[in-house]
């Protein structure tokens, strides 16, 4: 695990040029005076920066092995990331500092240690007995290329094939080469012209350790004897290898070829297979041979006591199978069943009770990897069904577009989420339990509650439970339900604003405590969501249509029966709320002369009724339409009040305020009329773009072998849709553009896009002074643009039992102050310090009795500060992409200022609880994660942490309380860090363990004949025959030893001198003990057998000792 120095700063030592001091001479009144000031208690010494886990499946997966007795799996990956799984929460990621693809995986059975080799030629031994996987040794080739490794269980010598057809032996104890080299000349007869190949497959005959089987690449397979150090036997077929396995017996082996055949080899008959099928050829009748058939990658061949054995294969389709998925072969006995797959298969291995390759190996299960899935199967059962897999691998199931991260959310979240995502799992899966079940899990005291929500393009909402560094999916809900959907291309409606992906999640707003969601998409559509536990029918799902259309725009005026844009009255009077036709009537599109689409919405909503199980229901659908041919912008930001009973929605053109329990619009208002006539900040503002906005606007192309991975970029909020290329430059090859962050900004550009002018990028519900002279709090909303603005807007009420009939009361105050760069983050201080949350609705039921609803319905009661004049009793915090201000109310009073960053800017940024306090938390283009104090704005951290590669991690970085924030470091995978020195302290204990003393199974029993006549399985003194005495030193220039920064049990940093050599010491002598240990249990064993042997020699003697030669 890394951790990362950070470049602490002195407390309270800040540049003159970005802090202001609240006690200068020039002071404006209502500053607070001396003894008014915050008391701090947040220090650097409370940040420290590291990784903790990561969750999803593994990127681009490339390898696989499994630990049968710790029953641990291991995935490497293309990029050379490790990862391994235990059961159901035991999760550990590792990563190859080379970053070159892991091509293959070898367990040390039951040792706690794993073996990698690389794509680089270069070997690493893993030791997995510490929580924190550490690597002890590498060892890097470089004159040939690896291609193969195989290592025999319970053995210390590492066989390498590679590409020129040698092989080598390493000893992975010291990680250093033996003499002892097969040269492909001496394997292959003498008489042949052509070389072989690299090496394919290496593997030792089950009964004979002596005996190595080596497959080349052209086709031939040689058995070489290495104790004589010749080649036994050939067996030449003219298609090339694939893959070797052997039957457990060690008298026969079967070999896949890339013309889909399987050839199965007697090892004393080398001269013709016994045995030629194709499992998927179409067999002619006048007996010829099959057709071929595309390639067996690997094959399997498992036995079992009481029945056929198993051969599992993967491949092998014919080719008239076009279009065809990938799939499995499972071949059992004369019965042959063939297992589509989602996905290509990457590799599988067949999961046997015994670790031992000379013993029956029953199988149980196959482990399947695909490119994007893991699958198990399980062979016991009749129809193969899969097992319910426990781990958070379905992330990527559609590409994430939106992440939210809440931690220390109420407790009752998550078993009410809980219990209605019960309801939605799959049927028809194995009821056995999960096989890869090793590991233990962490006894970490963090044990707050956390929920991540992930947006997807296809509509859909996961909440994730993300407690004690675990990840459980929860619930999932399907937004794209509520519309009509288009059977075909042909039936596309012409009004979609994005080319595919038109319910994709753009930006969603949740209420924890209420359990309000609201969720914008890329259709220019919000859907407000109301969480019940029971099941209802929708006869007619409302619906709520707004016109928003820019003010100097070139086009007709709006349609007269459509909401008109209200003039704004005087900053103290409340606007009247704008007529709107009846929520459950949807309004019929005009058309003009010209054909030019207006008030027509981007989808349809769904017209029949809708069955809405148990979970989030819809209570109001909200969509902008089209205006005289000019298609909605999207929606940039968003926000609900359940104590208030209001959403609010920005983009472009302006806001909408909705009221959603009178299912009215309130306000829908340009972004000049934001703006005061006198207002010194007000710009002015531009046309939108006239061309109907392509869907790679909302797309990049972070994975150039895949673009469809990343191909709804849908922004978090504002500042995530920043382009940097025009719309008609953008295109899925242009990673370059798309993902880099490097040019600097002037303050002038906009978050959206220069062209758009400016737009709304972020919200704030709050009990606040409106105006300057105000000394009673009331309901307000602030308002931020992606040109640093920030503007009050006041919200007026109906007391109690009037609110669901009259009209809420709404009226701009203009521009509080104005800041560089785009508004990310706004937040409410009280004098004291202390975070004024927005209030809030507790939840209750909606479809619950009248009764209960007024049991449970009451508003968080607010606490209202008095003021008195000239006095100021909350601090505003308001954070842009270039600079953080605290502004005093009711005074309006700048106090504190800080500029974060002059070169780069602000991606994302909130205000977090951390330490029982608030902290502003930061993350920049330029991979800086910095947190400033409050309210003094102290810089607290600065850390260079991670720079900013491509837009997926701009999309879906978000902080969190008490230290925690994650992002998506690839298509599939969320990486979660802790910026906290309490969390970084404790994760040793937090984190799970891998390995767990475990028995090794007993040897099969040989049997008494066997032993007597030599018939089992035969041993050979590998450190005799590949040692250093025996075999003399390998060449030095062949590969370099590189000592590894890893450490045993856990010791932090790398062992060094005396402290090095007695932790050697005592590791090599607890080995010794150990194997001791092992040499006595196995004399014990060998006692037993003489005994038993001693006692029916004695039974036999004495029953013909005086019988006569001819009594016998």
């Amino acid at each position: 695990m890394k951790k990362f120095n950070i470049r602490k700063v002195l407390d309270g030592l800040t540049a003159a040029s970005s802090s202001s001091s609240p006690f200068s001479a020039s002071a404006q009144p209502g500053t607070p005076r001396e003894n008014d000031v915050v008391q701090e208690t947040l220090q650097t010494e409370h940040f420290l920066l590291c990784k903790t886990v990561r969750h999803g499946f593994p990127y681009q997966p490339s390898s696989m092995a499994f630990d049968p007795v710790q029953k641990i799996l291991a995935i490497g990956t293309q990029t050379g990331a490790l990862r391994l799984f235990g059961r159901a929460g035991v999760e550990c990621y590792c990563q190859h500092e080379s970053g070159a693809a892991i091509i293959q995986l070898q367990f040390l059975i039951n040792e706690g240690a794993l073996v990698s080799a690389l794509a680089d030629d270069s070997i690493h031994l893993w030791n997995l007995r510490q929580k924190i996987p550490a690597i002890l040794h590498s060892l890097k080739f470089n004159r040939e290329r690896i291609t193969y490794c195989h290592l025999p269980f319970q053995s210390k010598w590492l066989y390498i094939g590679t590409e020129r057809g040698n092989i080598h032996i390493v000893n992975v104890e010291s990680f250093t080469l033996s003499g002892y080299v097969i040269m492909w000349n001496k394997a292959i007869e003498l008489s042949t012209k052509t070389h072989p190949g690299p090496v394919v497959h290496i593997s030792d005959n089950p009964m004979d350790e002596g005996k190595l089987l080596i497959g080349f690449e052209c086709g031939v397979v040689v058995l070489w004897d290495l104790k004589s150090k010749k080649a036994d036997c050939r067996y030449n077929y003219d298609e090339a290898i694939h893959s070797v396995a052997w039957h457990h017996e060690g008298k026969q082996f079967v070999c896949s070829h890339s013309d889909g055949t399987l050839t199965t080899w007697n090892i004393r008959a080398p001269a013709k297979p016994a045995q030629i099928m194709t499992p998927h050829g179409k067999q002619p009748k006048d007996g010829k041979k099959p057709e071929p058939c595309k390639p067996i990658l690997k094959v399997e061949y498992k036995t079992t006591r009481a029945g056929d054995p198993f051969m599992v294969l993967s491949g092998g389709l014919s080719y008239d199978t076009v279009g065809r998925r990938a799939c499995l072969t499972v071949m059992h006995g004369k019965s042959t069943a063939v297992l589509e797959m989602d996905f290509p298969i990457v590799d599988f291995l067949t999961l046997c009770e015994t670790p031992y390759p000379n013993d029956f190996q029953e199988p149980y299960a196959v482990v399947v990897l695909l490119e994007k899935d893991l699958v198990v199967i399980d062979l016991g059962q009749i129809g193969y069904p899969i097992f319910e897999s426990p781990y958070p691998l379905s992330i990527h199931e559609s590409p994430v577009t939106c992440v939210e991260y809440f931690a220390d959310c109420p407790s009752e979240l998550i078993p009410a989420l809980y219990s209605v995502g019960t309801r939605q799992k799959r049927q028809g899966y194995s009821k056995k339990e999960w096989p890869i079940s090793g590991g233990n899990w962490g006894q970490g005291t963090q044990s707050y509650p956390e929920i991540i929500i992930t947006g997807h393009a296809d509509g859909t909402i996961k909440f994730w439970d993300a407690s004690a560094l675990m990840l459980q999916v929860l619930y999932k809900l399907k937004t794209a339900k509520v519309f009509e959907r288009a059977r075909s291309k042909e039936e596309k409606p012409s009004t979609d604003i994005v080319d595919e992906d038109p319910f994709a999640i753009q930006t969603l707003s949740w209420c924890p405590e209420s359990r309000m969601l609201c969720v914008a998409g890329v259709s220019a559509h919000v859907i407000i969501y109301r969480f019940s536990k029971q099941e209802i029918t929708t006869e007619v799902v409302q619906l709520l249509e707004v016109r928003m259309q820019c003010e100097f725009s070139e086009v007709d005026s709006p349609d007269p029966g459509g909401e008109q844009t209200p003039t704004l009255p005087s900053s103290g009077a409340s606007s009247s709320p704008q007529e709107s036709e009846p929520p459950t009537q949807q309004s019929t599109g005009s058309n003009s002369s010209d054909g030019a689409r207006d008030n027509i919405p981007c989808l349809q909503v769904r017209s029949s009724p809708l069955k809405q199980s148990p979970g989030y229901q819809v209570e109001l659908v909200i969509q902008l339409v089209w205006v005289s041919g000019e298609p909605p912008q999207q929606i940039t930001s968003l926000s609900v009040n359940s104590s208030y009973g209001l959403v609010v929605l920005g983009n472009g053109n302006g806001l909408a305020v909705v009221d959603y329990l009178q299912k009215t619009l309130l306000l829908n208002m340009g972004m000049s009329e934001l703006y005061s006539p006198s207002d010194p900040y007000q710009r002015q503002p531009r046309s939108p773009r006239k061309t109907r906005q392509p869907s790679g606007a909302l797309c990049d192309s972070s994975d150039g072998a895949n673009p469809s991975e990343e191909r709804c970029k849908s922004p978090n909020s504002a500042k995530m849709s920043r382009k940097l290329s025009s719309p008609g430059e953008q295109k899925p090859d242009q990673d370059a553009k798309d993902n880099s962050f490097t040019r600097s900004r002037s303050s002038s550009v906009t978050s959206i896009d220069r062209e758009s002018g400016e737009a709304i990028s972020a919200f704030y519900f709050c009990e606040s002074f409106p105006r300057k002279a105000d000394v009673l709090v009331s309901p307000c909303l602030l308002v931020g643009t992606t040109q640093g603005s920030v503007m009050m807007v006041a919200l007026s009420l109906p007391p109690g039992d009037q609110r669901l009939q009259q009209p809420v009361g709404i009226a701009s105050c203009g521009t509080l102050v104005s800041l560089k760069g785009g508004i990310l983050t706004m937040s409410l201080l009280d004098a004291a310090g202390a975070l004024l949350a927005p209030s809030y609705e507790t939840w209750y039921d909606p479809n619950a009795s009248d009764e209960e609803k007024e049991k449970s319905r009451r508003r968080r009661p607010a606490s209202p500060p008095s003021s008195q004049e000239g006095q100021d009793t909350q601090l505003a915090v308001l954070c842009s992409e270039k600079q953080a201000k605290v502004v005093a109310l009711p005074s309006q009073t700048r106090i504190y200022k800080h500029n974060i960053t002059e070169v780069s800017f602000v991606l994302r940024a909130d205000v977090v609880q951390m330490a029982g306090t608030n902290c502003i938390a930061c993350f920049c283009a330029n991979g800086h994660i910095m947190t400033l104090s409050l309210p003094s704005l102290r810089p607290l951290l600065d850390v260079n942490y991670l720079p900013l590669t491509d837009m997926r991690i701009a999309r879906t970085f978000c902080f969190s309380n008490l230290g925690q924030a994650l992002y998506l470091t690839s298509p599939t995978e969320i990486q979660r860090i802790t910026y906290s020195q309490e969390t970084c302290d404790n994760l040793q204990e937090m984190l799970s363990e891998l390995f767990t003393p475990v028995e090794t199974p007993e040897a099969p029993n040989r049997g008494f004949f066997k032993g007597l006549f030599g018939g089992g399985a035969q041993s050979l003194d590998r450190e005799d025959l590949f040692g250093e005495t025996t075999a003399g030193k390998a060449s030095r220039s062949l590969a370099q030893h590189i000592p590894g920064p890893g450490s045993m049990e856990g010791m932090k940093g790398a062992a060094s001198g005396v402290v090095g050599d007695l932790a050697r010491a005592r590791i090599a002598l607890d080995e010794r003990g150990q194997k001791l240990g092992e040499l006595e249990e196995r004399t014990a064993a060998m006692m037993a057998s003489a005994e038993s042997f001693s006692k029916h020699a004695h039974n036999t003697m004495v029953k013909y000792k005086d019988k006569k030669w001819y009594q016998l």
